[in-house]
């Protein structure tokens, strides 16, 4: 009897291993990956040969690199909600100036929730940089619809501990560092002792699992905080820095800049940023791309020890690893810096999709498809056989990936983030061959008289240049509807793509392309209602005002 009880409770476990197993089979795995302000040819497998990016370029070449990805909206809030949404701008609603969270309604609908609703284990590590419920970033949503979160709001900076309490027991100071101690405690099934992370919820073994992990770099909010501090690894302190890097092709000090790229009253240059003014002179842009280059051999290396832990808890067999990035960045080229406009300096980023399950003959392709940032949710969650929300704006790769024809025939871009720094609203409608990019009238109140003002009055500057209030979410929904008026754009561009992929050579005036001219007119009157779907955007009040008045409440009681 002993014997037979052995035998059949072995049998018994064997048989729900068994299960278990099979289940993890049909039940793939996700991690995705989010960089931050790389543009395209920021790693080898896409055109640098000075960068060194191995693991990236042998995970291109084990995946689909799709070589022609553009973002939505090329900031960070908007690109990020977009990507969690599958959703463009005008549809979600949120900016830096829409005064704006995501409602809780609009969140259920993220591929994180959406995950975790059909019985993954969700873990969010690293950058969140989307308000979302009442009182945004202070609402406790995000953190409560994860199960395992080590993240921080807003900006980590290169020395995340330095900014976030979360981050304080880490055993490391770097941020590519802290997010990697993350992902390999998440990853890993060995016994975890009680520490770094010890109030992290661990991850079942036979769950199947959705990790998205967020780098704030190669973002100059990050490269410039890097300190060369004693811990840090020596990959940051001299990588590169025997080489004599290039200045960006086209790239124009600001001393040398006789023709604007756009009409000054258009783009007002002098309103940028200060964090941007390093593109104002060779030595200052070849110390921050250095510095770029050094985050992304960092994130290579991440994406290097990432996979070595997956073939070490014998992961690798079925989890897929999306990488991508946020948007691009100006690095001084036509003199510029900074991003939130429509050219392909600014939405063109890489795109890799890696699945253990593609076949031979698609694993190693290079897709020139069109496609975009919001498409990455449906396609996930297609491999994953989980419905789609009806919000979803975006298309699976999922045609592409099996060998097929194009999903779209354009792309629409699009920035509303019109605000004191000079940036004009502004929409771009394109294909293979051509763009088209159409500006609005820029109206804001500059930065310079804003800094002027708090001289005068001896008033803090932050506060004017930084809080949103009720008026800007006002501004904002009309900057968003402008196009049910008919607003016109007071400038043009049509850029020959095939022949100028540069874009250097603006053929608005061109007799020739009057035709092409007329066809992109059209098509964007079609993309613009199609971005802007139907309804209103599910977000709620998150302003200086309102979080002023909730505090009152709250105080009151």
């Amino acid at each position: 009897m002993k014997i037979r009880m052995i035998l059949f409770l072995t049998l018994s476990v064997w048989f729900v291993c068994q299960t278990v197993k099979a289940q993890n089979t049909t039940r793939p795995n996700f991690i995705f990956i989010l960089t931050d302000d790389q543009p395209y040819g920021y790693m080898g497998c896409t055109g640098n040969d000075i960068v060194n990016t191995p693991n990236l370029d042998q995970l291109a070449s084990e995946g689909v690199l799709f070589t022609n990805t553009h973002v939505t909206s090329a900031i960070c809030t908007p690109s990020r909600a977009s990507i969690l949404l599958s959703q463009y701008e005008r549809q979600h609603g949120i900016n830096f100036n829409s005064g704006t969270s995501l409602s809780p309604a609009a969140w259920e609908d993220s591929y994180p929730v959406r995950f975790r609703d059909h019985g993954y284990f969700t873990g969010w590590i690293g950058k969140n940089h989307v308000p979302v419920g009442e009182g945004g970033y202070e609402s406790g949503v995000m953190e409560k619809s994860f199960d395992f979160w080590y993240a921080g709001h807003g900006h980590l900076g290169f020395y995340p501990k330095d900014r976030h309490e979360i981050f304080s027991n880490a055993e490391q100071d770097t941020q590519i560092e802290i997010i990697g101690e993350g992902v390999d405690y998440f990853l890993s099934s060995s016994e975890k002792e009680d520490g770094a992370m010890r109030f992290l919820k661990d991850r079942p073994a036979d769950q199947p699992f959705m990790l998205s992990v967020c780098f704030n770099l190669p973002h100059s909010a990050g490269t410039r905080s890097m300190e060369m501090r004693a811990t840090d690894d020596d990959l940051y302190k001299s990588l590169y820095r025997e080489l004599e890097i290039p200045l960006p092709d086209h790239y124009i000090e600001k001393k040398d800049i006789t023709k604007p790229k756009l009409p000054e009253e258009l783009l007002r240059t002098e309103d940028r940023q200060s964090g941007y003014d390093y593109v104002d002179t060779p030595a200052d842009t070849r110390e921050i791309y250095t510095r770029q280059l050094q985050a992304l051999t960092g994130i290579d290396r991440f994406v290097g020890n990432l996979r070595q832990v997956l073939e070490k808890e014998g992961l690798s067999e079925n989890t897929v690893i999306v990488f991508t990035s946020d948007h691009g960045l100006f690095m001084g080229q036509y003199g510029l810096g900074g991003k939130a406009l429509c050219y392909e300096q600014t939405t063109h980023v890489p795109l890799i999709y890696y699945d253990p399950s593609l076949k031979n003959e698609v694993a190693g392709m290079r897709s020139n498809a069109l496609v975009q940032t919001i498409d990455i949710a449906p396609t996930m969650l297609g491999r994953a056989r989980i419905n789609v929300p009806d919000s979803y704006q975006g298309k699976s790769l999922g045609p592409l990936l099996a060998g097929q024809e194009e999903i779209r025939k354009y792309i629409f871009t699009e920035n509303l983030w019109s605000t004191q720094f000079g940036n004009p609203r502004c929409e771009a409608v394109q294909n293979k061959e051509w763009k088209y990019i159409r500006y609005y009238e820029n109206n804001t109140i500059p930065a310079r008289e804003k800094v002027k003002a708090a001289k005068k009055f001896d008033m803090p500057l932050n506060p004017l240049l930084y809080q949103v209030h009720d008026f800007d979410m006002v501004q904002y929904g009309y900057f968003a509807t402008a196009y049910q008026r008919s607003e016109a754009p007071v400038y043009e561009e049509l850029y020959h793509l095939a022949k100028d992929p540069d874009e250097l050579y603006n053929r608005i005036g061109d007799p020739e392309a009057q035709e092409v001219l007329r066809h992109f007119r059209k098509v964007w009157s079609e993309e613009i209602i199609e971005a802007a779907g139907t309804g209103y955007p599910r977000v709620l009040r998150y302003t200086y005002d309102s979080e002023i008045e909730h505090n009152r409440k709250y105080n009151s009681k």
